[in-house]
């Protein structure tokens, strides 16, 4: 008589709870999800999807709703925030597709949680249950939630984000850290903005910068601007902000700008919170997975990529390990991913400081080695968007 499949419960379902699920249903297991909010939330803006993210969800099969909900934008354009100077142009698409075998992808937050959702069964998204406690009984975990749900499953998986209950319980509940970031966040219809250039675009200047892309089928203008603040008390994707103290925040910067802002019905403010590196991850039968235990800022484009890539390497090693040592499979992943989302942490703090030189000798430095790489900045990457976790080697150390 077949074994039953090992049974994983998995807290959180943002991106990289969804994708977990999915990666580890895929690969022979039980997975549910269970969120804290009554539905999917549909906050938030766009995501700039490198190609190792994208490839990822093309190989779950969610490759038709990827490239019908985002944008495969053709160029990035890195510009001067004064005078709209180039400092760098690289080609995106189809090098990407070429070199990577998938597209560099925008698209809106809303628009992936429904592309990955869809391919779960929906009885298996849990909505309301915020997790008060677990316990690993060493051969099983034992959860409970607010709503007096309990629930018995072989593993635990927390992918509840930077406030993570999860972590918490694991490791003890320390308050991330402000990171001295507030950004505006908006988006604009494109009619408003019909002569824009297309592709990606992103200023840079003393004490902040600003990203802005397509999203939604190519109908909306995804804007995030970031300025630096000395102190903030609140992380959330909801406070509101007005257009008018979003250009206050730009003011001086580019005419193009200050009409991407200009343009908007209304302005997000969310401010950047950080975690330092995590030694572990995994403790017996419970492991933690993207902004959980790596939280990044976003300024190497690859904090949803790297729950991406945590999904697809969990379910690999498990896969892998079978249910001989399901903890022991743990620790591999943890292993596996460990030195990887170390590196991007560490490069996405020092793009900050690159990101918002003063004007003066460094910066010029600076631009002066992105003008040496010119176009070659698919090719540069190759190091982070060629990374395949679904085909890592999944033999134990």
């Amino acid at each position: 008589m077949s074994r039953r499949p090992l049974r994983i419960a998995i807290v959180g379902g943002g991106i990289g709870g969804l994708t977990a699920a999915l990666s580890l249903r895929q690969a022979g297991f039980e997975a549910d999800i269970y969120e804290q909010a009554p539905a999917l939330t549909h906050i938030g803006g766009g995501i700039n999807m490198g190609p190792n993210a994208a490839r990822v969800l093309i190989r779950l099969g969610l490759g038709e709703g990827l490239l019908r909900e985002g944008v495969r934008p053709a160029s990035t354009h890195q510009r001067r925030w004064d005078d709209g100077r180039t400092l760098q142009r690289a080609p995106l698409n189809p090098q990407c597709e070429e070199l990577y075998g998938a597209p560099h992808v925008t698209i809106h937050r809303a628009d992936l949680l429904a592309v990955i959702s869809s391919g779960l069964p929906p009885e298996r998204i849990h909505l309301g249950h915020r997790l008060l406690g677990f316990s690993d009984k060493g051969g099983h975990v034992e959860a409970w939630f607010d709503n007096g749900v309990r629930i018995d499953a072989d593993m635990l998986v927390g992918a509840d984000g930077i406030h993570s209950a999860v972590r918490a319980i694991l490791f003890g509940d320390e308050a991330p850290k402000f990171a001295g970031c507030v950004a505006y966040r908006g988006l604009v219809p494109v009619e408003r903005l019909a002569d824009l250039e297309l592709g990606s675009q992103s200023w840079v200047g003393p004490g902040g910068h600003l990203v802005h892309y397509f999203v939604s089928r190519g109908e909306l203008l995804n804007f995030v601007g970031w300025t630096e603040h000395d102190e903030w008390s609140r992380e959330d994707w909801t406070d509101r902000a007005t257009v008018a103290r979003a250009l206050a925040a730009f003011e001086g910067w580019h005419p193009q700008i200050r009409r991407i802002i200009g343009a908007a019905d209304e302005c997000f403010i969310w401010a950047l919170f950080d975690r330092d590196p995590l030694p572990r991850w995994s403790v017996g039968r419970v492991t933690l997975l993207g902004d959980a235990c790596h939280p990044m800022y976003p300024f190497m484009g690859q904090g949803a990529a790297q729950a991406i890539e945590d999904g697809a390497a969990l379910a690999a090693c498990l896969r892998a390990a079978g249910d001989a040592d399901p903890a022991g499979a743990l620790q591999h992943y943890e292993r596996l991913r460990l030195p990887r989302v170390t590196r991007l942490q560490e490069l996405s703090r020092a793009n900050k400081i690159r990101f918002h030189m003063p004007d003066g000798l460094a910066q010029r430095a600076r631009d002066a080695e992105w003008a040496r790489m010119g176009d070659r900045g698919a090719h540069a990457l190759r190091w982070l968007y060629e990374h395949a976790p679904a085909v890592i080697d999944t033999r134990p150390a």
